[in-house]
This record gives structure tokens, C-alpha cells and sequence, in this order.
């Protein structure tokens, strides 16, 4: 009987876990998380249909960011 009070317990948590979406970044996390890939002279950070954008540096070039719903970083000409 206990044991399958656990097992539903599991079960219960697994599904809140799902059922919770990420947390998205503030703007501070975001440029401190693109700081520490390299990039420089964060600015811009707008919200947009294509994800997050933003416009910094790296290697001494201006580049164009797009940082989609899941984090990932690119970099757009």
C-alpha cells in the first residue's frame, strides 16, 4: 500500500514538472548569459516574433542576436 502511494506520488510530481513551463530570463540573465558566451556591448533587447533579439560584439564585430524560447543563441547577418 505504501509503495503505491510513492509510485503515485512520483507520477504526481513528474507531471506538475511537465506541466510547469521554463521560467522565462529576465533581461539582466539574458545579457550576463550572453556576457559569459563572449559577447559584448549587450544592447537592444527587444522581444520580437523571431524570439529575442539583441545587438552586441564579438571579436571586435558588430553582430545581430536571436535567442529563441528554448535559449539557443544565433547569430543573424
Amino acid at each position: 500500500m505504501q509503495k503505491q502511494r510513492f509510485l503515485h506520488l512520483i507520477l504526481a510530481l513528474a507531471v506538475a514538472g511537465i506541466a510547469v513551463p521554463a521560467r522565462a530570463l529576465t533581461q539582466d540573465e539574458l545579457v550576463a548569459k550572453l556576457q559569459a558566451a563572449g559577447y559584448a556591448n549587450v544592447s537592444d533587447v527587444k522581444s520580437t516574433a523571431e524570439g529575442t533579439t539583441a545587438k552586441a560584439m564579438k571579436n571586435g564585430k558588430p553582430v545581430r542576436l536571436v535567442i529563441d524560447s528554448s535559449g539557443q543563441v544565433k547569430e543573424q547577418d
